[in-house]
């Protein structure tokens, strides 16, 4: 089994193809990365940005390249020793146009469909209309106007019938041909020879559609008849057509007659009821969060989710997979969205067993025989489960720990005091988060929580004591408890054998007391019947079984997950804007900074039970990149100064704002968020450049975005198109480089410095992740200054270019820097090459001390002096073989001048780290410097004055000479 010691996340896209990865590995490789952590790349939508929309998942996407393509690709990287972590998509499958051949067969056969148990879809909803059929919430207006607009049409291609509908394409149930065949039959008897065998061929044809199974026949000899006669009448009617102008011209007739006079709603009669006998019932989208019977991936309509947990799902849509990890193409996954799952561990436990036989690899003491991370979000106190056969996560916890560690804990009164003052917001952020789940719940999340609701009322209707249970109770209860949810999800399993974990207990214990907390007025006793199932603890005398309750808490567990992950991430996190560095994925705005000693606790824990979990910054999914959070997170040091200075900004842009619908715009909050994301998001360009005039544009995109996922003043369901226009003018304003100009003009002094800063915090970040416990994992881009925001800005193009250029010019002093070099590399910080310079040399120095790295203790390391609290040391130490590692923090409190460096004694004053008692008389070098530093004694103890490690640069990596 291979591991990673370091990977690098790369985004496929059509403009970025396997070609282009192939050409870029050895400048990896020169980076110091060791494995290739891949976006998925199996055949997706056309156009696919992300490659997490797959219509095939048994071979490559044509866009990105061919075979041989691919091949070149992974023979680069095992020319250069790397590996391959690949991102798959177990959850769900795009069904947008006409792409995905297995759900085309279902909206063409239905229940009789050999995929129809492939997709998660309820074939029995409340709604009577939709028993045996599938709602496609795919109409831009409602069913009726658009049908009478002529813009549903219906044709014939190669023997087939087809609905078209703009870019969607959707099958015609070959039992309903019927319609369309039979319609005007008898004029076309009467008007020609009754012994035409072209006319009886067209009857015959009839015939044997009459007597074709049905499509709601799930039986297994039906469905192999009727896969196979389907097909055979699909070329008999082709050949007929191509034969006989009479029945090719009859037929065309019969389509325009279908299709309708625009001028005419009556003429659209034939076209509605050939839909009224399809599979599917084309539908208004905005009807889908009520309506939609089958389970999406969150409320995303063109991702519907599939059934893995069933063995044969799980062996089809894996296979090709199977056949890249068997071949060495592929040496580990990353799961993604693991919580979306029926039972997660069941399903990578399937991941694991496969690998012990089909690559005869023993499996570890955890079952892993195969290296994989999961895409998990963890919630305040927990930790993945141990029973869990993988590595790790992908890393969002340590991406939120390793954050907080540059948030000054001191100023949260000032901060919050302030902001509510400004935003006129008193609301706690626990209370916000609350009133956002329920409001997914109530409109995205509405159809899931109907269903949920109906299969509850029935469970409670076989039991006397539960029967007076109403149905809206049952909802409320259900809505209530799951927004008060604290973690994404429980993992309680189906196996009535296996008890639930005391901490998934916790839990729902605690989701049920807060949701009776705030429904006094709501029967308890309707929240105790639900708590009851979800603790497989039904009622004592209670005719349901285990048997009976779990598929509804399976489905439960499904649930809370969506709505958490919308609730919060795409919509709280655009709504409490108190210091957005916080709110990022996998992080609780509630923390306020976390003291040193608690890191390093977090870090003990992680090297004992997760040394092989991904340390990441940044990913595909942040809500801004680490350095922009770097920057915003020195506003916590600052708290006085932001405050006069966010005041005094909104005086000076006040004359901007315009009014719609009463309200000014932007808000207040709106505003504040603004600020924030200028700070931490300003380029190093100059205003009159190209790069300037596209950051304008950037942040009248971001803050579109936030508009929309806050859910306040525009959503992406109801776009408020005044609001949104004045919002771009407002930012348009304001960054207008035009003078006189008394906003930039106070602006960009202060941006700057808070820069400098950031810079020194995103430095200290690059040191820990690499060093700490984890794999460290780096996302596109990242190894200069980034300061992207939330998708799709943090998926634009890399200038790779640029970047094998710069490694280039490093190289001559890979092994002696010197002083002069290492000055310009601070003195030129702007251009990323000091952020390059360290990811570079310490990631050469992990991949040649991989075990050091991956097995090493943690042991913390004391300071002492005035500004001991202002430095994160450590040593990682295995078998004889030791490295310390120093990254500062919260620099603004010691240099009130960031022109000047944070080295020297000057800053560093009287500052010590104790060193163990082995090292008395031991030399260091420098990893980063290659200049040796001496241990001094202080009344026995070795230590090494802070002032001494950083005299060069602002951070170390230490290493024993002696």
């Amino acid at each position: 089994m291979r591991h990673p010691i370091s990977t690098y996340r790369l985004q496929f896209t059509p403009s970025f193809s396997f070609r282009d990865a192939t050409r870029i590995i050895p400048y990896l490789h020169s980076l110091g990365i060791t494995d290739c952590y891949t976006s998925p790349y199996l055949k997706a939508s056309p156009g696919s940005s992300h490659g997490y929309d797959v219509v095939d998942p048994t071979q490559l996407n044509p866009e990105l390249g061919t075979p041989e393509d691919y091949q070149a690709f992974v023979e680069t990287l095992s020319s250069h020793n790397m590996g391959q972590v690949l991102d798959i998509v177990p959850n769900h499958m795009s069904i947008a146009g006409p792409w995905n051949t297995w759900w085309q067969d279902i909206l063409e056969n239905g229940p009789s469909s050999q995929f129809a148990d492939f997709f998660d879809i309820n074939w029995h909803p409340v709604k009577a209309e939709l028993h045996n059929k599938v709602l496609l919430p795919i109409l831009g207006d409602q069913y009726g106007v658009v049908l009478e607009n002529g813009e549903i049409t219906l044709s014939h291609q190669e023997g087939q019938f087809f609905i078209h509908y703009y870019e969607n394409s959707l099958p015609v149930d070959p039992s309903s041909w019927i319609i369309i065949l039979q319609h005007r039959i008898e004029t076309l008897v009467a008007s020609n020879d009754p012994s035409d065998p072209h006319v009886q061929e067209l009857q015959s044809i009839i015939t044997a559609l009459i007597n074709l199974p049905s499509r709601n026949d799930s039986n297994a000899e039906s469905i192999t008849e009727r896969s196979r006669e389907k097909e055979v009448i699909k070329r008999r009617l082709s050949t007929l057509i191509q034969d006989s102008p009479l029945i090719a011209d009859f037929l065309q007739a019969n389509l325009q007659q279908f299709n309708g006079e625009k001028e005419n709603p009556q003429t659209f009669d034939l076209l509605d009821e050939l839909l009224s006998a399809q599979v599917y019932r084309l539908a208004f989208w905005q009807v889908a969060s009520e309506e939609i019977n089958y389970r999406r991936f969150f409320d995303i309509n063109d991702l519907a989710a599939i059934r893995i947990e069933e063995a044969t799902v799980f062996q089809t849509v894996h296979q090709f997979i199977f056949s890249l990890i068997e071949s060495g193409s592929v040496s580990g996954l990353r799961i993604d969205h693991v919580d979306g799952l029926y039972d997660p561990r069941a399903y990578l436990q399937n991941w694991q067993t496969w690998a012990q036989h089909a690559l005869q690899i023993r499996a570890d003491d955890k079952g892993r025989a195969l290296f994989i991370v999961v895409e998990k979000i963890l919630g305040r106190g927990e930790t993945l489960s141990n029973d869990w056969p993988v590595h790790g996560t992908t890393g969002y916890e340590f991406l939120s720990l390793l954050n907080n560690l540059f948030i000054d804990s001191s100023s949260k009164r000032i901060l919050d005091s302030f902001y509510m003052r400004f935003t006129h917001n008193d609301d706690s952020v626990d209370e916000q988060v609350y009133e956002c789940k329920a409001i997914i719940a109530d409109s995205s999340m509405a159809s899931e929580l109907n269903t949920l609701g109906h299969q509850l009322n029935r469970l409670s209707e076989k039991y006397r004591r539960s029967r007076d249970f109403t149905l809206h109770s049952l909802i409320h209860a259900l809505h209530e408890i799951i927004a008060c949810f604290p973690v994404y999800r429980t993992y309680v399993t189906p196996d009535p054998d296996e008890p639930i974990t005391d901490r998934d207990r916790a839990y729902i214990r605690l989701a049920v007391t807060q949701a009776k907390r705030k429904n006094p007025t709501t029967n308890a006793q309707v929240f105790d019947f639900i708590q009851d199932f979800l603790l497989k603890t039904p009622t004592e005398g209670s005719p349901l079984t285990w048997a009976t309750v779990h598929p509804f808490v399976m489905r439960f567990q499904q649930l809370t997950s969506p709505v958490m992950a919308k609730g919060v991430e795409d919509t709280a996190f655009y709504r409490y804007n108190r210091l957005v560095s916080l709110n990022d994925v996998g992080g609780e705005p509630s923390q306020f900074g976390i003291p040193m000693p608690v890191f390093h606790e977090r870090m003990r824990d992680r090297q004992q039970h997760w040394p092989r979990s991904l340390s990441a910054t940044s990913t595909h999914d942040t809500k801004r990149s680490e350095d922009v959070r770097a920057r915003i997170n020195v506003l916590s040091e600052i708290p006085k100064e932001w405050k006069a200075s966010v005041s005094r900004w909104h005086r000076l842009n006040r004359k901007k704002r315009v009014r719609v619908d009463d309200l000014y715009v932007p808000s207040r909050n709106e505003e504040y968020l603004l600020y924030q994301t200028l700070v931490g998001a300003w380029p190093f360009a100059a205003l009159d450049s190209p790069d300037y005039v596209d950051f304008i544009q950037r942040i009248q995109e971001y803050m579109l975005k936030a508009l929309r996922e806050a859910k306040i003043h525009s959503s992406w369901i109801s776009p408020h198109d005044a609001y949104e226009e004045a919002m771009r003018t407002f930012v348009k304003k304001i960054l207008s480089p035009d003078s006189p100009h008394p906003f930039l003009d106070d602006f960009l002094p202060f941006q700057a410095r808070i820069a400098a800063y950031g810079m020194y915090n995103s430095l200290a970040q690059v040191v820990i992740k690499t060093t700490a416990p984890g794999i460290p994992d780096f996302y596109q881009g990242t190894e200069l200054w980034d300061f992207t925001l939330v998708d799709p800005d943090n998926r634009r193009p890399v200038d790779y270019s640029q970047r094998i250029a710069m490694i280039e010019e490093l190289k001559p002093f890979d092994i002696q820097p010197s002083g002069e070099f290492l000055e310009d590399l601070l003195a030129s910080y702007t251009d990323g090459r000091i952020k390059l310079y360290l990811t570079h040399r310490i990631l050469h120095y992990r991949r040649t001390h991989s075990t050091l790295f991956l097995q090493g203790s943690y042991d913390p390391l004391e300071t002492l002096g005035t500004r001991q609290h202002h430095l994160c040391a450590y040593q990682r130490a295995w078998e004889g073989k030791s490295v310390i590692c120093f990254a500062p923090r919260l620099i603004h409190q010691l240099l009130p001048d960031p022109s000047k460096h944070a080295l020297g004694k000057a800053v560093w004053n009287d500052t010590m780290v104790v060193l163990p008692k082995s090292a008395r008389g031991t030399t260091y070098l420098n990893i980063l410097t290659n200049a040796p530093v001496n241990s001094i004694l202080v009344n026995q103890q070795p230590m090494i004055p802070v002032a001494e490690i950083f005299k060069d640069l602002p951070v170390a990596l230490m290493e024993p000479l002696s």
